[in-house]
């Protein structure tokens, strides 16, 4: 057997050819084969899921020579290969169920060939899955291993649209049900995605997977902890400031120690310079889109709460922000909270990366700005270093002038204070300024505080009906005494009002006050 069963092509073997960019992750390997058999994982994009899964395929194929020096070296049964089949749907974009039934036949084809087995059934719904487990079994006498790497990847290629979801989510339930009653014939099963979907869809018939995507003993399986970093890439390391790294790439965190994001680690290493390397891989605009369909109220994004049903499940017909900000990887778990009904997550941003780079994102979705946006931000950090607080409403009438009216007429989100609100938190944030959203006092709630250097600045917002209305955010500001929080810790204290007119769209009256 052992001279008969193919191996073909490793980026696992590719990656040891370097040996110091390697993290072993084996210990996590032998732990899963120990304690089970069905798992499933989650894990943001480019998060070293596809590389975790090929680690898998070569221990099982026996390939013991890419292993020495790693913990599964003496801590695996090298005498036994198992035959494994691999579907990966993170190759291609797949639009449309004609091509994503094509996609399916042409991965387990490719099995065929691989197992050297050949099946009668070439239709998908004809068992075609089934078949090919089967017959790998028969021929070599030992159980199948079956790993599906980004499984969800066909539906993220058309999440825009929810009715095609609904109709690729069909077609997956159909090719992932075989698995149910194969039981006597696997050894070992893995799915790995970007999305749990809820339990009335597909992961209907997929009940019998154990989910360890928030387990704490896997909690680290991608994605490098602090110790890794430091051990593996210590020459690389040597004249960085890691203090820097941790900020920008540092922070996901799935209930146990925090990970670095692999991809930014190993670009950072390549680029010698911090970059959003993740962040520009992919654009977060049905997020965005979906964000403002909801009325978000941004803000809340740097704070934010989730109960444990909505955090654990992708539901195609009820898609909720704080769900797929925490799957997708733009907000991660910063502590949890045991509740009668379950446990109560905290979530905010990993890191600077995303905190600056999606608020970035944000502002120019809702501003239509674009590279505008950059100068408006070097204008006001020079402003307030020197001193300047009048530039910040030159700045903000900049920056909501000539957002195109139809814009407005679809959105109705604009004549809330909430879109005002976030527009601004955006912008500051990604301008990299200290902001804390609902900065709540024992008098009341402040809209935004803004600390940057020496400075506080305490921040209302107000929209008024008409244009010319009496300033209404400073007078509250003055009234609700919000600055009683901060007595003594900052050299300089201001007050500032923005009234935005709900009339004209734009910022109507600009208030401040040095206390």
């Amino acid at each position: 057997m052992k001279k008969n069963l193919p191996i073909g092509i490793s980026s696992f073997e590719k990656i040891r050819s370097e040996p110091y960019y390697y993290v072993d992750k084996t210990p996590f390997v032998a732990k899963l084969v120990e304690e089970g058999t069905y798992y499933f994982l989650s894990r943001p994009r480019r998060f070293g899921k596809s590389l975790f899964v090929d680690t898998l395929k070569q221990a099982f194929f026996g390939r013991k020579e890419l292993f020495q020096g790693l913990y599964l070296e003496k801590n695996w049964d090298w005498s036994v290969r198992y035959p494994v089949i691999h579907i990966d749907f993170g190759g291609r974009t797949l639009k449309g169920e004609e091509h994503l039934i094509t996609y399916i036949l042409e991965q387990l084809e490719k099995n065929q060939e691989t197992l050297g087995v050949s099946c009668s059934e070439k239709d998908l719904y004809d068992s075609c899955f089934e078949e090919l487990i089967l017959k790998s079994y028969e021929k070599y006498k030992q159980k199948v291993v079956v790993l599906v790497d980004e499984y969800d990847k066909p539906i993220l290629d058309c999440i825009e649209d929810r009715e095609a979801i609904k109709r690729i989510r069909d077609i997956l339930v159909k090719f992932y049900i075989v698995l149910k009653p194969l039981d006597r014939y696997l050894k070992f099963v893995l799915l790995t995605g970007v999305l749990k979907f809820y339990m009335s869809s597909i992961f209907s018939g997929l009940n019998f997977l154990n989910d360890i995507t928030l387990s704490r003993k896997y909690s680290t399986i991608c994605g490098f902890t602090q110790e890794e970093l430091e051990e593996v890439f210590k020459e690389e390391l040597q004249d960085k400031d890691l203090k820097l790294i941790k900020c920008w790439y540092n922070g996901y965190s799935w209930l146990g120690e925090p990970v670095y994001n692999p991809f930014d680690v190993l670009l950072y290493l390549k680029e010698r310079q911090i970059q959003p390397y993740w962040f520009e891989t992919g654009t977060p605009s049905f997020l965005i889109k979906l964000l403002v369909e909801k009325k978000f109220y941004i803000p809340q994004l740097s704070e934010l709460m989730a109960s444990e049903r909505l955090l654990g499940s992708f539901d195609v017909d009820f898609i909720e922000p704080e769900n797929l900000l925490f799957q997708t990887g733009y907000l991660t778990i910063k502590g949890v909270e045991e509740i009668p009904s379950g446990y109560l997550y905290y979530l905010s941003y990993p890191n600077k990366e995303v905190r600056v780079s999606l608020n970035n994102y944000i502002v120019d979705y809702l501003t239509r700005k674009g590279p505008e946006s950059a100068r408006l931000t070097l204008k006001l950090t020079r402003a307030l270093r020197e001193g300047r607080v009048s530039a910040f409403g030159e700045v903000l009438k900049a920056l909501f002038s000539g957002i195109p009216y139809e814009w407005y007429r679809s959105n109705e989100i604009a004549g809330y204070e909430g879109y005002y609100a976030s527009v601004v938190y955006s912008f500051l944030e990604g301008a990299g300024f200290e902001v804390i959203p609902e900065d709540y006092t024992s008098l009341g709630r402040i809209d935004l505080t803004i600390i940057f250097e020496e400075r506080c600045f305490i921040v209302e917002f107000k929209v008024v009906e008409m244009e010319g209305e009496s300033p209404k955010a400073i007078e509250k500001l003055k009234e609700k005494g919000y600055h009683q929080k901060y007595p003594g810790r900052f050299k300089e204290i201001y007050l500032i009002g923005f009234d935005f007119s709900k009339e004209k769209k734009t910022l109507s009256n600009f208030d401040w006050i040095k206390l």
